[in-house]
C-alpha cells in the first residue's frame, strides 16, 4: 500500500489522481490532500478518502470549516508552512505536485529533504529549478517522476537505454487551434485561443498551447529531467496527438510511446513506478488510425517556442523570468488588455532586462519570479 499526499487535489490532475486511486485502493491510500482554495471541494474528498490531513493554502474564510473537517478525524493547516507539513507527512511515501504556481515549489523540495518520492505535474518546478530540484533529489537518492505526459513517454522510451547512444529526444505537439491558420494573428481574440480543437483544458494552458509556449517550457523540462541539451530536444506537430514522444538513437533507430490521450495513464505509471496496472480506458484501435502527420513548427509565427529554448540556452534564473513573465502576459491576454501577439513580446522585453544569476538557489530562483511578475505587469 502506497501512502500518497495530494498537491492540487482538486485541480485536472488532482482529480485524476483521486479516479486511479479508487480503481486500485489495495494499492494507494490518500493521508493528504491539499489546494489553494476550494475548501467545499477538498471537504467532499476528506469525506471519501479520510486524509489524515489536509491544507488549504490560501486559509479559510469560515473558521466552521475546521470544525467539520475535525469531525472527520482530519487536521486543517494553511499556508506555506501547511503545504510543507502535507508534504513531509511521516506516512507518506509519494507526493503528487499538481498545484500551479511558484507556491508549489516550497514543498516540492520539502519532500525531497524528507525523502519522499516525488511525482511532478505541473511545470513550475522543472521549469524555474528542475536542475536545483534533480539535484537534491541525487543528494538523497529520492526519484522525481514526470506526470506530463510528453515526458513520461520519454522517460518510459529511455528506460534501460544507454545515454551516450541517445542522438535526439522528440517532443510532439497538436499544433493548437491556429496551426492552420492564414495571415495574421494579431486580431485572435481570447474566445478564439481558448478554442482547443482536441481538449478541454485550464484557460492558462490552453492558451499555452494557442501560443506553442507550452512546448518551449517542456523543452527546458526534458532538458533538466534527461540532462540534455536543448539543442539534442526537438519539437514536431502530430495533430492527431497519439505519440506522445519519441527518441532517435545514434544508428537511426527510434523509439515511440503511443497512447491514448488521457491524463489518466501516465498519472498511474508514475504512481506504480515501476509496477504497471490496469485500468479502465478504452484501448488503441491502430485500424481506426488511418494516417498520423507531423510538420515542422513555425517559430517565428510562434516565438514563444524560440524563447523557451533561448532561456533554456542562457540557464540560470532565466527559465524563471520566462515563465513567471509569460504568466502575467497571459493573464493580461484573457483580461483582454493586451493582443495575443503582445505575449512573446512582453516575455522577450522582460527576459532582456533580466540580470542573470548564473547558479541560483532557491531564493535567488523565487527572486527572479517575483522581479519578472512586476517587470511584464510594468509592459
Amino acid at each position: 500500500m502506497k501512502h500518497l499526499s495530494v498537491l492540487g487535489s482538486t485541480g485536472s490532475v488532482g482529480e485524476n489522481t483521486l479516479k486511479i486511486v479508487r480503481i486500485h485502493p489495495d494499492e494507494f491510500c490518500v493521508d493528504a490532500l491539499a489546494v489553494k482554495k476550494n475548501v467545499s471541494r477538498l471537504y467532499e474528498q476528506a469525506v471519501e478518502f479520510r486524509p489524515k490531513m489536509v491544507c488549504v493554502y490560501d486559509g479559510l474564510c469560515d473558521r466552521s470549516w475546521f470544525t467539520k473537517f475535525k469531525k472527520l478525524g482530519t487536521r486543517v493547516v494553511t499556508g506555506d508552512e501547511g503545504l510543507e507539513r502535507v508534504s513531509t507527512l511521516s506516512s507518506v511515501r509519494q507526493v503528487i505536485c499538481a498545484m500551479a504556481g511558484a507556491a508549489g515549489l516550497k514543498p516540492i523540495f520539502a519532500a525531497v529533504r524528507a525523502r519522499k518520492t516525488v511525482a511532478v505535474a505541473n511545470k513550475e518546478p522543472l521549469v524555474m529549478a528542475g536542475k536545483l530540484l534533480l539535484e537534491e533529489a541525487a543528494k538523497r537518492k529520492v526519484a522525481v517522476l514526470p506526470i506530463d505526459s510528453e515526458h513520461s513517454a520519454l522517460w518510459q522510451c529511455l528506460e534501460s537505454q544507454d545515454p551516450h547512444a541517445v542522438k535526439k529526444l522528440i517532443l510532439t505537439s497538436s499544433g493548437g487551434p491556429f496551426r492552420r491558420v492564414k495571415g495574421s494573428l494579431a486580431g485572435i481574440s481570447p474566445k478564439q485561443a481558448l478554442n482547443h480543437p482536441k481538449w478541454k483544458m485550464g484557460p492558462k494552458i490552453t492558451i499555452d498551447s494557442a501560443t506553442l509556449m507550452n512546448k518551449g517550457l517542456e523543452v527546458i523540462e526534458a532538458v533538466n529531467l534527461f540532462h540534455i541539451e536543448a539543442k539534442k530536444i526537438e519539437v514536431v506537430i502530430h495533430p492527431e496527438a497519439i505519440i506522445h514522444a519519441l527518441v532517435e538513437f545514434i544508428d537511426g533507430s527510434h523509439i515511440a510511446h503511443l497512447g491514448v490521450t488521457d491524463m489518466r495513464i501516465p498519472i498511474q505509471y508514475a504512481m506504480s513506478y515501476p509496477k504497471r496496472l490496469a485500468n479502465h480506458l478504452p484501448p488503441l484501435d491502430l485500424a481506426k488510425l488511418q494516417a498520423l502527420h507531423f510538420e515542422k513548427p513555425d517559430m517565428k509565427r510562434f516565438p514563444c517556442l524560440r524563447l523557451g529554448y533561448e532561456a533554456s540556452r542562457i540557464g540560470g534564473t532565466m527559465p524563471s523570468v520566462l515563465n513567471a513573465a509569460n504568466e502575467i502576459a497571459v493573464e493580461a491576454f484573457l483580461g483582454g488588455k493586451i493582443g495575443f501577439l503582445d505575449i512573446p513580446k512582453i516575455i522577450e522585453r522582460t527576459m532582456m532586462r533580466h540580470c542573470l544569476v548564473r547558479k541560483p538557489g532557491l531564493a535567488d530562483i523565487l527572486d527572479a519570479d517575483l522581479w519578472a511578475r512586476q517587470t511584464a505587469s510594468e509592459f
